[in-house]
């Protein structure tokens, strides 16, 4: 299967894709209320958008709150939005400032008004960012952006077969994407369980998956580093066979 290379020029490196898990959990451990695990979670976002380039990424995703997510308590929800909506409006100049481009994929329907003005304000504010390119997943369903983009491909009248490419960039316009990006390379997934949970499915399709069992607060550079090395360790052949199977 051919890997799509879009965004080359711009963000050169890895498209890592990260399922953040364990903030409630972590909290719980500890006595504490699940937000003060969100908040916690926040920290170590930054954590991570700050070394992230450094590693070799040019692409990183972040599930942050799935469609699924909506049937938690209002309260968490609603904590939820004013974490994401501050991390947007606190961190859009540094990124801006260290060249990396924000924009945020999935629904945004459903989402505040000032959660929606805060995304629009961030992704203008870092547009001529060339470092990375951070994704940040809200209210999204890879499967809903699947059926989305097949159902918009059902309706076009066009000659010929559809290519992958012309598929890609369909469902970067069912998520909301500003383009199509790089196929991923790596899934990380905090917290210990070891599911894809509806994120990014067909850009993952040859992806290699990294599972940590630390909770997502208390996942450092170090976590980080591990798991990129980790990831340049292994032998990537999308359905070929290795040079040394072939001899």
């Amino acid at each position: 299967m051919k890997q799509t290379t879009l965004h080359k020029a711009a963000y050169p490196g890895l498209h890592v894709a990260i399922i953040m898990d364990g903030n409630g959990r972590w909290a719980r451990q500890r006595g504490l209320a699940r937000h003060e695990g969100h908040r916690a979670g926040e920290l170590a976002v930054r954590r991570v958008v700050e070394v992230a380039p450094a590693f070799g990424v040019g692409t990183l995703s972040l599930y942050a709150f799935s469609g699924d997510n909506w049937q938690r308590p209002p309260a968490e929800i609603a904590n939820l939005m004013g974490i994401f909506e501050r991390y947007l409006l606190s961190e859009s100049q540094t990124c801006a400032d260290q060249g990396i481009c924000i924009s945020l994929i999935g629904r945004r329907d459903r989402l505040s008004p000032s959660l929606n003005l805060a995304a629009r304000q961030a992704e203008a504010l870092t547009a001529g960012g060339r470092t990375m390119h951070l994704r940040i997943a809200l209210d999204y369903s890879a499967r809903e952006a699947i059926l989305q983009a097949a159902l918009r491909l059902r309706s076009l009248d066009s000659k010929g077969e559809p290519s992958q490419e012309d598929f890609a960039r369909l469902l970067a316009e069912a998520d909301l994407s500003r383009a199509p990006v790089p196929d991923v390379d790596l899934v990380i997934r905090t917290g210990g369980e070891q599911r894809l949970s509806d994120f990014m499915l067909w850009e993952s399709a040859y992806a290699e998956l990294f599972f940590s069992r630390k909770m997502w607060p208390d996942f450092t550079p170090a976590d980080f580093a591990a798991a990129i090395g980790d990831f340049r360790s292994r032998e990537r052949r999308f359905g070929r066979i290795s040079e040394a199977a072939a001899s």
